[in-house]
């Protein structure tokens, strides 16, 4: 009986990597380098020359994952992807064909306003006012686990949310919570999370997954002391991780920065604004302190009810052939992906610069600060103007992005440039990024900083002003 022929291999060509590996291991030099770059990935197959080969299959074992060399059984096998039994990957939106459109798609359904009772201002919590004004936005889908300083947010909502038609989902992570919101925000519904360091950092792969599918949602981040699970202070310690280090890709998020209760509702308000405009994640960055103090807040006098946009995917007829999907396989297509993200991103740069000046129109010095800083900032201005001196407080409210053609217009006439801020240089590092990006040599560069949970005091701010 004569021994059944081993197979020899074939190529995938989109599957090759131009690695070599299968040239050094092929005892019958079957196989040599290629010459013709492949154009749906970029690279170069290798050829295969076949007379001399007796299928030992050491090519195929070379071969990494995802494999380019296969045997040649499995060229036709029924699937037709010549991966046999192997899982293989495919876009979602080419699965199962063409898929017939047999009803006219969905159109933007249009916001509506709803007339609020009018009602006394209320002493509130930073945490409540921002929760207040996701509902007043028109939020009833939140999702969550508790992280102290930011949990009353998501304890108001989880009581409030039921009685309006809405529901607060407290997810058994917030690994789970980010992913809940991204179905949410797939199905175009306003929904948002409280979190605080730790818990932000374990959503960060799935803000990546929403950024790339270009999914509306707001996270409310309540920074406080790290690294690790430090303290429950009010450090600023996740600007870099919202403005630089949005999980992995190509990723930026809007990053807002109040700095009163009033600002924590007005601002959250205007998140899901820009969420559902933009169609990206918004992150607002307050502080342990700004979430736990109170403050007068003024209620808006109407509420929005958002209407479901024509890209959503909710399941009836007009929006049933929508795609949901971050998924690009060919290196081709995920490049026009990024591409495509980064003219988003340079709308949002152009269009969303916001910034408060306090004082500034004469200031040859600066302060740089915000969230709570900004506040023992804004007093350190009064007393060194009722001092004699020109100093003004420029207070982003965009960290990114970051404000930089305000302050641009303010640099020639400034001399010091002070940067005051309770964390380690993370909003001095956005400064300087701004400043760079935009061609600026910046004027003398100071800070005042504290570490873990310690706010920077006017008294020290006063310090460096004055060179003490």
């Amino acid at each position: 009986m004569t021994a059944p022929a081993r197979p020899k291999p074939f190529l995938q060509p989109e599957y090759c990597k131009g690695c070599l590996r299968c040239v050094d291991a092929c005892p019958k030099h079957c196989i040599g380098p290629g010459s013709e770059i492949n154009p749906a990935t970029g690279l170069i197959p290798v050829e295969l020359h076949l007379d001399a080969c007796n299928g030992c299959s050491l090519c195929m074992q070379a071969c990494p994952e995802p494999y380019g060399l296969r045997p040649e059984t499995e060229r036709a096998h029924p699937d037709h992807t010549g991966r046999g039994d192997d899982f293989d990957l495919q876009d979602p939106a080419k699965l199962f064909g063409p898929k017939p459109v047999t009803v006219d798609p969905a159109r933007d359904e249009l916001d509506t306003s709803i007339v609020t009772p009018v009602c006394e201002p209320l002493v509130l919590k930073g945490n409540y006012a921002a929760a207040i004004g996701a509902l007043f936005a028109g939020c009833r889908h939140v999702f969550g686990y508790p992280i102290t300083p930011s949990t009353e947010g998501a304890e108001l909502m989880a009581k409030i949310l039921p009685k309006l038609g809405g529901a607060f989902v407290q997810a058994v992570s917030e690994t789970a919570a980010v992913n809940m919101m991204y179905g949410a925000g797939g199905s175009g519904v306003p929904c948002m999370t409280f979190t605080s360091g730790p818990g932000f950092s374990l959503m960060l792969e799935g803000v990546s997954y929403m950024i790339g599918a270009e999914l509306p949602g707001v996270f409310v981040n309540v920074m406080r002391g790290g690294p690790g699970l430090g303290n429950l202070g009010p450090e600023q310690a996740d600007i870099k991780l919202a403005c630089r280090g949005l999980g992995h890709g190509n990723t930026h998020a809007i990053v807002l920065a109040p700095g009163t209760p009033q600002e924590m509702l007005d601002l959250t308000m205007d998140a899901f604004t820009l969420s559902f405009r933009y169609r990206i994640p918004v992150v607002i960055l307050g502080d342990g302190y700004l979430g736990q103090m109170t403050g007068v807040v003024k209620l808006p006098d109407t509420m929005l009810k958002r209407g479901r946009p024509a890209w959503a995917v909710c399941g009836d007829r007009g929006h049933r052939h929508n795609l949901i999907s971050s998924i690009e396989l060919l290196e081709t297509d995920l490049e026009k992906r990024n591409e495509h993200l980064n003219r988003k991103y340079d709308r949002i740069a152009a269009q969303e610069q916001r910034a408060d000046l306090y004082r500034c129109d004469d200031a040859d010095v600066l302060i740089v600060a915000c969230n709570t800083p900004a506040r023992m900032a804004k007093g350190a201005v009064e007393v060194a103007r009722a001092e004699g001196l020109k100093v003004g407080l420029f207070r982003p409210v965009t960290l990114w992005p970051f404000p930089i053609r305000a302050l641009a217009d303010l640099l020639p006439q400034t001399k010091r440039l002070i940067v005051v801020e309770a964390g380690p240089g993370q909003l001095e590092d956005e400064l300087r990024l701004a400043l760079s990006h935009a061609g600026f040599n910046p004027p003398r560069l100071e800070h005042v900083r504290r570490h873990g949970g310690v706010l920077p005091s006017q008294r020290e701010i006063l310090n460096q002003l004055l060179g003490r």
